[in-house]
């Protein structure tokens, strides 16, 4: 007869416990330090998306899907026409991505700013507006919209068991160049071995990806 102990269990939780605390920890003073370390740049870009389409605002809100499919509104900066939204439903049969991912590279919805913007994944950085307030982290799965999780196989759903991030595995493994299925893959790896000093190289590794772009658009 085999005996479970008790003690493995309850130190493994210790451990997640003390990791999930460092993570927040972390997560809320980067982000608080980048918010006002990249404010010039921030209003660079605002000025930028202001003189291209004066009428349309700066930044764009989306409802996505975080821990346990909690939804909240995610920040970027506009990179695309005032009323992409509707336009995207003309484009859906042009999806260049398998599964419940919707991805063109070359949307005519993007503007010139956008484009910019987007290729060096500068249109993301509010989203530490998003991890500052604690309903993303730095390191984790991208926030799917709830239309994508409508599709979403109960496999698919394990990557909304962590709260997302605003970069993880997908993009420092080619991003739009990997498909749905990989992309899930990549999540539950990351899921299944994160720890502090993963979440470390990752981020190492997401600055190498701003300077030398591999796949945004």
């Amino acid at each position: 007869m085999e005996y479970w102990d008790d003690r493995v269990d309850t130190k493994y939780q210790q451990s997640r416990y003390i990791y999930r605390s460092i993570k927040r920890i972390f997560d809320f003073v980067a982000s608080l330090i980048g918010l006002i370390l990249l404010s010039p740049l921030f209003l660079i870009v605002a000025i930028a998306i202001k003189i291209e389409d004066p009428h349309g605002p700066i930044f764009y809100t989306q409802t996505r899907l975080g821990k346990r499919q909690e939804p909240f509104e995610m920040y970027k900066f506009r990179s695309m026409v005032v009323n992409a939204e509707k336009l995207k439903k003309k484009l859906l049969n042009k999806n260049e991505v398998e599964g419940a991912m919707f991805k063109m590279k070359h949307d005519p919805r993007v503007t010139k700013v956008g484009s910019f913007i987007r290729k060096y994944s500068i249109d993301e950085l509010p989203q530490l507006m998003n991890v500052l307030t604690g309903e993303m982290s730095l390191v984790g799965p991208r926030p799917p919209l709830p239309d994508e999780v409508k599709k979403y196989s109960s496999y698919d759903k394990q990557r909304l068991t962590v709260k997302p991030g605003c970069t993880g595995l997908w993009q420092i493994s080619g991003r739009n160049d990997v498909g749905f299925e990989d992309m899930v893959r990549l999540d539950l790896d990351y899921i299944n071995h994160r720890n502090a000093s993963y979440d470390v190289l990752i981020l190492f590794k997401t600055v190498g990806v701003f300077l030398f772009p591999n796949g945004a658009y």
